[in-house]
């Protein structure tokens, strides 16, 4: 989980917006629009970062397709100090 982590968040042109997004729904689930909206982000640029992160592990999804709700996984959470290490590199 730590190597996809540091690939996901660090290694891509997209990291810190997936940072941004994981550290929100991290503070509270929310759907995609919500994240769009709040974050300021394009609401197709948030599904596909959405995707990469529930492809590789780091959030999951709960509801239907359109107002399923992201939070973090279990095993993103048991890694949470490599993420604030993360954090902090990207910041």
């Amino acid at each position: 989980m730590e190597a996809a982590l540091w690939y996901v968040l660090t290694g891509t042109r997209g990291g810190p917006n997936r940072v941004r997004l994981l550290r929100a729904v991290a503070d509270r689930p929310r759907n995609a629009n919500q994240l769009a909206e709040e974050l300021d982000l394009d609401y197709k640029t948030v599904r596909h970062h959405l995707d990469v992160l529930v492809e590789n592990g780091i959030v999951e999804s709960s509801g239907d397709d359109y107002g399923a709700v992201y939070l973090p996984t279990e095993a993103a959470r048991d890694n949470w100090d490599t993420i604030e290490e993360i954090i902090e590199e990207v910041e």
